[in-house]
């Protein structure tokens, strides 16, 4: 049966959804009144009656090998208990009956928090059934089919939880001998519990196992047990060396078609060893596991204390931050709290330490003064990139996007600082420990998840995590199918909401339950786009316009992809990939049409008001749109570094420009684009030593970032350090994709020859010539034309380029290159007629 709240698959005779306690209706299961008692006991208890005159049902838990499980209230003791149902066909056998009697008055003897507690085997009216702790959790099985596997610490945690249960019952003579995930529950503190105690032992009669029940489940079964041979606690100790295979590859060591096949293999067959499935796996954790599965007892570890004492050690060869410590009390709206790890793949630790620092360093460059730290009392996020847990490893793209996708919804919340996708991604693959990412990072809680995509299935694990301490604040898992993956990024940003007691307006809460398509394979494509958007190049930004158009194709009324063109146009005009005239009337064309499908779309208004204000020269109108963008989504940091950087810097107001970029950067600080807004700034306001050490750290971050590389060219030649400035101006010749033969070598030998300005005179001849024929920017030549002393040749440049109305026409005003020309009563009618002046 489907759960009518979250989807669920559960099964027919469940009364209460097992994901999340919703009343499951059907035409077998209706409601039955809290105050009705039967007359006649069955072993198909309805929710809501009274059993045995004592037992309220609440919810049945399950169905095994014995009968029905229940969640019961014990009215007597006014306490919750679970109440297991004895088969009929077994509870005939008075010789079984005895024997579970027994085996309880041994069973109640074990008094050990990772024992659930057993109570009595009672009889009413005909029905014989066993009471026993009701734990509320969920079991390990059911975790391990979730996550796929769990973490080494996790594994280890439990693991050594259960020796601590099994060193007790065996030291009171006690074996389990049905030792398996399904009986041990992780309770909502993440105690494991291992349930059933005595109650294998109690089928082992003839007149039981001759109805075909098997003592033991196949899949867990020691070699002893196989072979139906005495027992002892050494075959507890191999069924938990398969648990412990099992949580560490998600794979038991042997499966079959039959019971018989399986049992056959733990005899005879070698398995293979964990480390080959999981390569995370320590050696000796692996070489451990193997021990227990020994097929001679006597090679296995000999007590579960031994077993525990060396999980103990290996445990302790572990990074702190990968150690579990059970016990905890969780933050969850579920009953069932799921904890679970990601995969953690290892990159240099120099590369993010570099980061780091250079995001450090541009703090240390900004203004510090107490109005710009305008975040620092909000709550605040930053979510980890989805780790793809794909068979095929080929859904980075949809992970990226489900990332992408709760960034955009969390940004929509004003009083929460959402850390922007660029700086998140570069912990992409890391093994940095939360609380390490947070500092970095200035954030109070992390975000981190995980997606398994299989053709239209997906399991989206998350989990919010309070980055001082490692604190789980929250966490869940969703099996669904692919169309519901806007119902999920929904769901998780309101968990969010929720667990950080926040308050919503209803216009952000629209904002959050919006969906942007209902068509998924649109929504796929648009994906796509996002991800080749996001690697800022010429090439990314072609490939993303071209994605977007499917996603146009699939659904005309797809608003984000049309954002996206006009973000990727805007970009390939701003950066010079395009001609002015080719790439902005396309750029406000698509956001016009976004705007026109979805008017709160900030994103859309953003590259609508850079491109009134680059190509259009319309200052007001630009400033009207940029602020009707931040007013929709105060922390879309592009609408401010553009506000910042394409409005306030051309309008000379520099000190507000950096506010606005200070503002970005606090959102997305190791964003190479945003750090370079706070280079160009300083550039502008002619603090070139600083300016230099703000491109040399964008560099530090993407060293391939075009602008920068160009940007510190000019920065160089302004503080008179041309050697510099020629390494860096032959690095951004080969980063626009310049001639090596044409381009390059000539000015390189010029410079060799002459010196650093004969360089020059060679570039600009060589790029004015091969600009009849290839666009490149006019109001770079003028820079160099400038830089040469050629005053009147630069002002004839930039006439033509203000008649192209090329976009880095807008910074002429603040360029320092155009410093000796300002006097110049030709310049000063230029900036008249684009409005940078009155």
């Amino acid at each position: 049966m489907k759960c009518p709240n979250c989807q669920s698959d559960n099964p027919d005779t469940q009364r209460f959804c097992g994901e999340c306690a919703t009343p499951l209706s059907s035409p077998d299961n209706a409601q039955v009144s809290f105050t009705k008692t039967l007359e006649t006991p069955t072993e198909d208890l309805t929710t809501g009656s009274i059993f045995a005159d004592r037992y309220q049902i609440i919810e049945e838990l399950g169905l095994g090998g014995m009968g029905k499980v229940y969640r019961v209230l014990d009215k007597k003791l006014n306490e919750e208990v679970a109440l297991k149902l004895i088969r009929s066909d077994i509870a005939s056998d008075k010789k079984t009956i005895e024997r579970f009697k027994n085996e309880l008055r041994l069973a109640r003897k074990i008094r050990q928090k990772n024992v659930g507690s057993m109570y009595e085997l009672l009889e009413a009216k005909g029905v014989h059934f066993i009471t026993m702790e009701y734990i509320s959790g969920q079991d390990l099985k059911k975790l391990i089919r979730q996550t796929g596997q769990l973490t080494v610490g996790k594994a280890i945690s439990i693991a050594k939880q259960i020796c601590a249960g099994l060193a007790e019952a065996h030291s009171l003579g006690v074996v389990h001998r049905d030792l398996k995930p399904n009986n041990i529950m992780i309770d909502k503190d993440g105690n494991a519990r291992i349930m059933d105690f005595g109650i294998a032992r109690s089928l082992e009669g003839k007149s039981v196992t001759g109805l075909g029940i098997m003592i033991g489940t196949p899949e867990y079964m020691s070699p002893e047990q196989a072979e139906a041979k005495d027992v002892d606690h050494l075959s507890d100790i191999y069924s938990l060396g398969v648990i412990m295979y099992e949580m560490v590859t998600g794979w038991v060591p042997f499966s079959g078609d039959a019971a018989l096949v399986i049992a056959q293999k733990h005899r005879y067959e070698a398995p293979q060893e964990p480390k080959k499935l999981n390569n995370q796996i320590p050696d000796e954790l692996s070489q451990l596991i193997m021990k227990c599965l020994e097929k001679d007892k006597e090679n296995r570890y000999q007590s579960a204390g031994e077993l525990k004492s060396d999980l103990e050690r290996i445990e302790k060869g572990l990074p702190t931050t990968e150690r579990e410590v059970p016990g905890r009390k969780l933050i969850t709206p579920k009953e069932i709290t799921v904890t679970f790890g990601l995969r953690k793949i290892f990159i240099p630790v120099a590369v993010l330490t570099a980061l780091v620092l250079a995001a450090i360093i541009f703090r240390r460059l900004l203004p510090q003064k107490e109005d710009n730290l305008i975040l620092a009392s909000k709550q605040s996020i930053a979510v980890l990139p989805f780790v793809d847990l794909s068979p095929l490893k080929d859904q980075e793209h949809f992970c990226d996007g489900m990332t992408d996708e709760i960034i955009a919804k969390l940004s929509q919340i004003r009083e929460l600082k959402v850390i922007c996708r660029t700086s998140a991604m570069r912990y992409k693959n890391t093994d940095k420990d939360i609380k390490e990412i947070g500092q970095e990072l200035a954030v109070t809680t992390i975000l981190e998840g995980s997606i398994r995509k299989e053709k239209d299935d997906i399991r989206v694990t998350a989990q919010l995590i309070n980055a001082e301490d490692s604190f789980r604040l929250w966490s869940d898992i969703y099996d669904r199918k692919l169309e519901s993956v806007f119902m999920i990024q929904s769901d998780i940003a309101e968990r969010i909401v929720h667990a950080l007691q926040m308050r919503l307006s209803p216009e952000e809460i629209g904002q959050i339950d919006k969906t942007p398509t209902e068509n998924i394979e649109a929504y796929n494509s648009y994906l796509k786009g996002r991800y080749f958007w996001n690697k800022r190049t010429g090439e990314g930004m072609r490939k993303a316009i071209a994605y977007f158009g499917q996603a146009i194709e699939e659904d005309p009324s797809y608003a984000l992809a049309y954002s996206g063109i006009a973000d990727s146009y805007c970009m390939l005009g701003i950066w010079c990939f395009l001609a002015p005239k080719e790439a902005f009337p396309k750029a406000e064309a698509a956001a016009r049409k976004a705007l026109e499908l979805d008017d709160r779309l900030a994103e859309a208004h953003a590259s609508l008001a850079s491109v009134r204000a680059v190509y259009g020269w319309d200052w007001p109108e630009a400033e009207k749109i940029f602020k009707r963008a931040l007013e929709l989504n105060p922390n879309y940091t592009m609408a401010r570094l553009w506000y910042g950087n394409l409005y306030l810097m051309p309008m000379g107001q520099l000190e507000k420009a950096m506010r606005e970029v200070k503002r970005a950067l606090e959102l997305d600080p190791l964003s190479p684009i945003i750090n370079y807004g706070v280079g160009d700034l300083l550039y502008s306001s002619r603090n070139y030593d600083q300016a230099i050490e703000a491109f040399q750290n964008v560099i530090t971050l993407d060293p391939n970032f075009p602008p920068a590389n160009y940007r510190l060219t000019w920065a160089y030649i302004k503080a008179g350090m041309y050697e510099e400035a020629f390494k860096k101006l032959e690095k951004s010749f080969r980063l626009w994709e310049h001639d090596e033969e044409k381009v390059i070598t000539p000015v390189r030998l010029a410079y060799t020859k002459s010196g650093f300005k004969a360089a020059m005179e060679k570039a600009f001849d060589i790029l004015a010539e091969g600009s009849k024929t290839k666009y490149w920017p006019l109001v770079d030549l003028a820079r160099y034309s400038a830089f040469l002393e050629k005053d009147d040749e630069a002002l004839e440049l930039l006439e033509k380029a203000y008649e192209c109305h090329e976009s880095g026409f807008y910074n002429i005003k603040t360029d320092p290159l155009f410093d000796n020309l300002r006097l110049d009563p030709r310049f000063k009618s230029l900036l008249k007629k684009t409005g940078l002046e009155k």
